[in-house]
């Protein structure tokens, strides 16, 4: 099969990310062989390529916001058949046994890998995921508009969650990309008032088309102070920020898997009357299962731009300059 791999970390200009062939992947046992027909581009996908987070597989293919059929199934696996739809996303496996997997805590699992960059991911013709991780998807998405919402959508719902917004609270959104413009509209039909502070000004069109009260650039004040605050953009310059426009007793929320250093916090002005920090560290297969269900129920949907899989590196490229509102998906043109 054809599939990208991550043969030098480094600037995907400097030619590191290249399509090559590799055998179609055999299931192991509890595993099931997807035919990939889409899968989305995540920040998560760039920090593999670039070498911002440690090679775990050399030679990678990236990509864990995929959407397929099953085309094969490992020995021991029962409840799905060949040309089931199904969705394979970040967390892959976890032990099962540790502390965290046995309170309900699997994100926190130091047994834990990942689709993309331990294991090769859907950026290919083909992957696998262990049956127990792999999403069953609704009907009535299609395969592009769904494939955001399997990490993207499932890390902005997690990351929600963690800022702890009150009902009908006031929340702060600090970068507005795949992920950011998702969980925006979960809050928004929860009833929270959502003020986004980002770069772009299509991100910022977008975000005011899609209900938020206000969208600035990511260093303005927001209009009122803030509840909660997400930080989805990596700029750790943003932390004392976000951090300044919230409200005492205030949650400030980091998304993402890395974040360039935070610079020093003056205690009185930004982490006084009881402003919290929390990271976000991957998701459950629970918060999965949730997020899918509440964004049928609300009609939460991706906005997005796709790219033939031939042309990943693109995609990725225009990723990091900020050239699109939403969320870019791969659409198979390999086969």
């Amino acid at each position: 099969m054809r599939a990208w791999s991550v043969v030098m970390p480094g600037a995907v200009e400097d030619g590191g990310l290249r399509l090559v062939r590799k055998p179609v992947p055999e299931p192991a046992d509890d595993e099931l062989l997807v035919r990939v027909r889409a899968c989305g581009v995540c920040r998560t996908d760039l920090h593999v390529v670039e070498g911002d987070l440690p090679v775990h597989r050399p030679g990678v293919t990236p990509g864990h916001e995929v959407v397929g059929v099953v085309a094969g199934l490992g020995a021991g696996v029962g409840g799905f058949t060949v040309g089931d739809r199904v969705g394979v996303a970040w967390l892959r496996r976890t032990d099962g046994t540790c502390a965290y997997c046995v309170r309900g805590a699997e994100n926190l699992c130091p047994a834990s890998r990942y689709t993309g960059w331990d294991a090769d991911g859907g950026y290919a013709q083909y992957t696998t995921v262990p049956a127990a991780y792999a999403y069953r998807l609704p009907g009535a998405l299609d395969d592009v508009s769904i494939a955001p919402l399997l990490c993207a959508g499932i890390i902005g719902f997690r990351a929600l969650r963690r800022a702890a917004l009150p009902p009908g609270g006031r929340l702060g959104l600090y970068g507005f990309g795949g992920s950011a413009h998702l969980c925006a509209q979960v809050a928004l039909a929860e009833g929270a008032t959502v003020h986004v502070l980002t770069r772009g000004a299509a991100a910022r069109r977008l975000a005011l088309d899609l209900g938020a009260a206000s969208a600035q650039d990511a260093y303005a004040l927001p209009p009122e102070p803030l509840d909660s605050a997400i930080l989805f953009a990596p700029v750790g310059d943003l932390v004392p920020v976000a951090l300044r426009a919230l409200d005492r007793g205030g949650v400030l929320s980091i998304a993402g898997i890395h974040l360039s250093d935070v610079p020093p916090l003056h205690y009185e002005t930004e982490l006084f009357y009881e402003k919290e920090v929390r990271s976000v560290t991957s998701n459950t297969r629970a918060d999965g299962r949730e997020f899918l269900a509440l964004a049928a129920e609300h009609g939460v949907h991706a906005t997005t731009h796709t790219y033939p899989l031939s042309r990943a590196d693109e995609a990725l490229r225009d990723l990091r300059a900020g050239r699109f509102d939403g969320a870019a998906v791969l659409v198979n043109d390999l086969d």
